[in-house]
C-alpha cells in the first residue's frame, strides 16, 4: 500500500511540474489586443487595449471606408468615388468579407463556379529578357505583367468599359485515406479564363488567391526582421527537408528593399503599401503611393473614361485621400485577434502535442513578442501567438501556380518578387477555428479549395509532404484532437 500510495505521488508530482510547464498566457492569442469574441463579428474589434476616444474615432473612420462601397466617377461623395474603371469590387469588406478570408466559388459536378468575389487572379510573364530577370532578382521589381490582363485581371468593370476577361472554376474530387481507413473527399480546382479582345501569353503563370483575413496585421507588422531572417535555411543545411526564406520586396515609399511580410507571397512590406496595393488592383482607385490608373495601352475605353483625381497638387486629389488611406491604415494595423475559447483543456493540449510531434511547428513558428513601437504602443511588447515563420516554403507541385490552360508551370519561376510559382508564405493560424463562424462560405488555402482545416492539411505537399504523410498514420483519437486544436486557434 505505501509503494502504491508513493507511485500515485509521484505521478501527481509529474502532471503537477507538466501543469506548470504550460504557458498559461497562449489562449491570449495577441497578448493583450486579443479580445473575447465567439460570433460573426469576431474579427472586427479594435485591440482590447485601444482606450482613448481619439483612437477609437480613427478607427471607427477607416472601417467606414473599409466597408462602404466606392462608387464611379463624379459619385454624391466625392471622398468616396473613383471606382475602376477596371475593378474586382467596389468595397474592401466585400473581399473580406467582416474582416475575414474570402472563399472560392462553389461548383457542383460538370458545372463552373463563377463566384469570385471574394477571390482574384494575379499574371506575370515566366519568359522575360534577362535584363528583366536581374531586376526581379535583385526585388527592383515584382514581375513582368502580361499583355493582355496586366499585373492582375479584373473581372468587373463600369459602365460601358469592356470587362478585362472571364472567368470560371471546375473541381475534380477525390477521396484521400487515412491509414484505418477515414477518408476525405478533396477537390482539386481548374481554372477556366478567357480574355476579351486580346489573348493571354502563352507563358503567363496565373496564380488564384482567395481574401485573407485582416486580423493581427499590425502585431505581424512588429516582429523584428532578424528573428523572422533567422529561421530561412535556404540550402536545408539541416537536411531536414525545410527550406524556408524571406521575400524582398520593393518599399515604394522608403524607395528601397524591405522585407515581404504581408499576401500570400509575403509580396508587400508594409500595411500602407498592401492597403494602396489592393484600392489600386482590386478596385482601381489611385493614392500617393500608386498614382496611374490601372489601364493597359490596349484598353483604350478606359484609358479615356473618366476618374476621381484632381490636378494632383494636394493629398485630396487621389481617388483615396492620404488622410483616408491613414485611416484605413491605422484600421488594418487595429483589428485584433480573438482569444482561444479553450486552450487549456486536455484534448486541445493533446492535440498541440500532435501538431509539434508531427513537425507542423516547423514552419508555422508559435510565438514572438512585438517590438517597442511608439506609433502603435498598443500593439508594442505584446507576447503574440501567430503560428507562423514569415517565410516561403515549396508547397509542392499541386499547389503550385498555372498557365492559362490551368496546367501547373514546373521549374524555378519568380512570379511575385524572389517567390516563386510554388512558393507560399507560412500563413498564420490564429482566428483560424472562427474563419467560418464569421463567414460560413469561407474557404482554406490560398486558392480556397479546401473547405474545411482537413482538407487544407491534406493539401500540404513539397517540404510538407512528410508532414502530411505523418498526419495519415494518426489515429480516430489523435486526428481529432489535432483538428481540435487548429480550431481552438
Amino acid at each position: 500500500m505505501k509503494k502504491i500510495t508513493l507511485s500515485l505521488l509521484a505521478l501527481f508530482s509529474v502532471n503537477c511540474l507538466a501543469a506548470e510547464n504550460i504557458d498559461k498566457q497562449q489562449h491570449l492569442s495577441a497578448g493583450e489586443t486579443s479580445v473575447k469574441s465567439i460570433y460573426a463579428s469576431a474579427f472586427s474589434s479594435h485591440s482590447a487595449n485601444i482606450k482613448t476616444a481619439k483612437q477609437i474615432l480613427k478607427f471607427n473612420g477607416g472601417n467606414k471606408f473599409f466597408e462602404e462601397p466606392w462608387a464611379q466617377s463624379a459619385g454624391s461623395v466625392s471622398s468616396q468615388d473613383g471606382l475602376g474603371p477596371l475593378f474586382n469590387n467596389n468595397a474592401c469588406q466585400d473581399c473580406h468579407i467582416r474582416d475575414g478570408r474570402g472563399h472560392a466559388s462553389q461548383a457542383d459536378i460538370g458545372k463552373k463556379g463563377t463566384d469570385f468575389n471574394s477571390m482574384l487572379l494575379r499574371a506575370s510573364k515566366s519568359v522575360i529578357t534577362a535584363e528583366q530577370k536581374k531586376a526581379i532578382q535583385q526585388s527592383l521589381m515584382a514581375n513582368v505583367a502580361d499583355s493582355c490582363i496586366g499585373g492582375q485581371l479584373q473581372h468587373q468593370a463600369n459602365f460601358a468599359i469592356q470587362e478585362e476577361a472571364s472567368q470560371a472554376v471546375s473541381y475534380e474530387y477525390l477521396t484521400v485515406k487515412f491509414t484505418d481507413g477515414f477518408a476525405v473527399e478533396l477537390r482539386k480546382p481548374t481554372w477556366h479564363v478567357k480574355a476579351n479582345g486580346c489573348e493571354i501569353e502563352d507563358d503567363t503563370v496565373l496564380s488564384a488567391r482567395v481574401a485573407p483575413p485582416m486580423i493581427g496585421l499590425g502585431l505581424i507588422a512588429l516582429i523584428d526582421e532578424q528573428q523572422i531572417v533567422a529561421k530561412q535555411d535556404i540550402k536545408d543545411s539541416n537536411k531536414d527537408g525545410i527550406s524556408g526564406r524571406a521575400n524582398y520586396v520593393w518599399s515604394v515609399a522608403d524607395e528601397n528593399i524591405r522585407l515581404g511580410r504581408f499576401g500570400w507571397k509575403a509580396g508587400q512590406p508594409t500595411i500602407r503599401q498592401q492597403a494602396a496595393g489592393a484600392f489600386l488592383g482590386d478596385m482601381g482607385l489611385t493614392t500617393d503611393l500608386f498614382q496611374t490608373e490601372n489601364c493597359l495601352p490596349h484598353q483604350k475605353d478606359c484609358k479615356s473614361s473618366p476618374n476621381g483625381n484632381g490636378d494632383m497638387v494636394s493629398e485630396y486629389d487621389y481617388e483615396v485621400s492620404t488622410k483616408v488611406l491613414d485611416k484605413v491604415t491605422f484600421y488594418s494595423n487595429h483589428l485584433s485577434v480573438p482569444q482561444r475559447r479553450n486552450a487549456y483543456a486536455s484534448n486541445i493540449l493533446a492535440g498541440k502535442k500532435v501538431f509539434n510531434e508531427i513537425g507542423c511547428n516547423q514552419c508555422h513558428t508559435e510565438s514572438y513578442t512585438t517590438m517597442a513601437s511608439t506609433e502603435f504602443p498598443e500593439l508594442s511588447e505584446q507576447k503574440i501567438y501567430p503560428y507562423t515563420d514569415m517565410l516561403l516554403h515549396d508547397m509542392g507541385l499541386e499547389l503550385t501556380d498555372f498557365d492559362k490552360h490551368s496546367q501547373f508551370v514546373e521549374g524555378d519561376i519568380q512570379v511575385e518578387f524572389l517567390a516563386q510559382a510554388n512558393e507560399w508564405r507560412t500563413s498564420p493560424l490564429w482566428g483560424l477555428g472562427l474563419a467560418q463562424t464569421v463567414d460560413p462560405r469561407a474557404t482554406f488555402l490560398h486558392d480556397g479549395r479546401a473547405r474545411s482545416i482537413l482538407e487544407a492539411v491534406l493539401w500540404h505537399g513539397g517540404e510538407a509532404e512528410k508532414h502530411k504523410q505523418a498526419v495519415l498514420t494518426l489515429n480516430k483519437s489523435d486526428r481529432e484532437n489535432l483538428i481540435s486544436f487548429l480550431k481552438d486557434l
